[in-house]
């Protein structure tokens, strides 16, 4: 269709809009889920998707703009409306393909992407009709699992190999973009992984509650089958280092590996036994199966148990302590609830899955047993002071109100620090006062031939800002080499 007859559509959904007609009568489709007092026991996946039905009807809704603002606020560039009118036409394989076109992870990315503080956020519907956006995270999902299950699951093209070795550091989000747009540019491409089993934070860190392995496992299948190798257990800066990658003939490197140095509060009686990070917690019943009473790395499972934080991680190790048999699981947060960093649907499920919400409340010491085991939290009660400059208003102590508040499991989630790994062993690299790699806005650091992206320059980001770098990267290292 022509730009203008593209617009002269677009005006005439607009004036029935307007008028309360069709499109924006239609409400936001809600999302099929296991039940709350069934799930918060079981490891099943709580949102089941739509069905055909659901994702027909909710891609009607889009209005397909000429100038889609919602693909603005992807990191990767998804042709928004391109694979939502596929949705609509019942063209659901073309609707994947358009996917696969900028995103190398969609079935991931629709289910723990913050579309609402992205794509959804730059929607017509919520810029202008102050509506419901158009579920753009859900319809992805729709088409991602759908070419799954139909067993026609496409390989994106690539182009004719060109023999130039490239590597990337960490299998995580920012890896596997990374990776799958080299490929697709006839690189001859290998991601290295420290741990065991290929996916980074999407493994280890992510329950399969909310992102089952299966999911992830597929989309790295298919990365595979683009000519992607994979490289596990080894540490690039301890087994290998990055002088060994580039005497083995790789032209350039891709760091990607994360940020997994948790933080702690350093107050008094943390070092107890039963206090974690977040990443031991998760990575130990994720990646290690520590929820099997035969497990090698069993992790400890309390009656009483409290995270510390308000963001996604804290959310799913919470979530993850009731499904480890937790009789009472606190969400122990120093600001309100309408400042937590988490996803509004990962504070709505919590909820339903019977968490408690402490939040105005902050640790101040941990009180432990003659054994060295925590038995107590001390909390101080909090109260949000004036707004600073920012306008944000700081938690402020009130006076007096301290509470202790039993607990046998001690989950802290306050944010994590850039692996130390890669930064230190490269010798010259820029790294700044907090660890993170120092890149230029092609992502290039003062190395020319290492490129960086993801947590180890963010110091802490979402699985598509990450891949957002990772397409980047590709991009500009691309560029570089083809100049040489």
């Amino acid at each position: 269709m022509a730009l203008e007859d593209r617009s002269e559509a677009w005006r005439d959904a607009l004036r029935k809009s307007i008028s309360g007609k069709e499109r924006t009568d239609t409400p936001r489709v809600k999302m099929n889920e296991l039940d709350a007092k069934v799930r918060a026991r079981n490891y099943e996946e709580v949102n089941q998707g739509l069905t055909e039905e659901q994702a027909r009807k909710e891609a009607s809704r889009c209005m397909d703009c000429p100038n889609p603002t919602c693909m603005e606020g992807c990191p990767v560039g998804i042709n928004i409306p391109g694979f939502i009118k596929n949705i609509e036409r019942g063209e659901h394989l073309e609707a994947a393909k358009v996917l696969r076109k900028t995103s190398a992870l969609p079935a991931v990315c629709g289910r723990v992407c913050p579309q609402e503080k992205q794509c959804e956020s730059q929607c017509f519907y919520k810029l202008k009709l102050k509506k419901e956006p158009v579920a753009i995270g859900y319809l992805e999902r729709f088409a991602a699992d759908y070419e799954r299950e139909s067993g026609k699951m496409a390989t994106p093209e690539t182009a004719a190999k060109n023999g130039i070795k490239v590597a990337a550091v960490g299998s995580g989000p920012a890896g596997l973009s990374f990776a799958g747009d080299m490929a697709k540019a006839g690189y001859d491409v290998t991601v290295f992984e420290a741990l065991h089993e290929i996916g980074g934070v999407l493994k280890y860190g992510i329950p399969g509650f909310r992102l089952p392995n299966r999911i992830v496992d597929v989309e790295i299948e298919n990365l595979k089958k683009m000519g992607v190798k994979f490289q596990k257990n080894t540490i690039v800066g301890k087994t290998i280092s990055t002088k060994d990658l580039e005497s083995e003939g790789f032209k350039g490197i891709f760091v990607a590996s994360g940020a997994g140095l948790p933080r702690f509060m350093n107050i008094k009686g943390e070092n107890l036994i039963g206090i974690m990070s977040s990443n031991e917690y998760l990575t130990r019943v994720n990646l290690m199966d520590a929820n099997n009473a035969d497990s090698d790395t069993p992790v400890l499972k309390g009656k009483n148990v409290a995270v510390v934080g308000g963001g996604n991680t804290a959310m799913d190790s919470v979530r993850t302590a009731l499904r480890l048999g937790a009789e009472r699981a606190m969400l122990v947060y120093r600001r309100s609830e309408a400042e937590m960093p988490a996803r509004l649907e990962e504070i709505h499920h919590a909820k339903e899955e019977g968490v408690e919400f402490m939040t105005l409340h902050n640790p101040l010491e941990y009180i432990g047993d003659e054994k060295g085991r925590v038995t107590t939290m001390r909390l101080q009660k909090m109260e949000l002071g004036e707004p600073d400059a920012s306008g944000r208003r700081s938690p402020v102590a009130i006076e007096g109100g301290i509470i202790d508040v039993p607990v046998d499991v001690v989950i802290v989630s306050i944010g994590v620090s850039p692996n130390p790994i890669v930064p230190s062993s490269v010798e010259g690299l820029e790294v700044s006062a907090k660890g993170t790699i120092v890149v230029n806005d092609k992502l290039q650091s003062n190395i020319p031939t290492l490129f960086a992206g993801g947590d180890i320059v963010r110091g802490g980001a979402t699985v598509i800002l990450a891949m957002g770098d990772g397409r980047k990267a590709a991009a500009e290292m691309h560029q570089y080499l083809c100049s040489k």
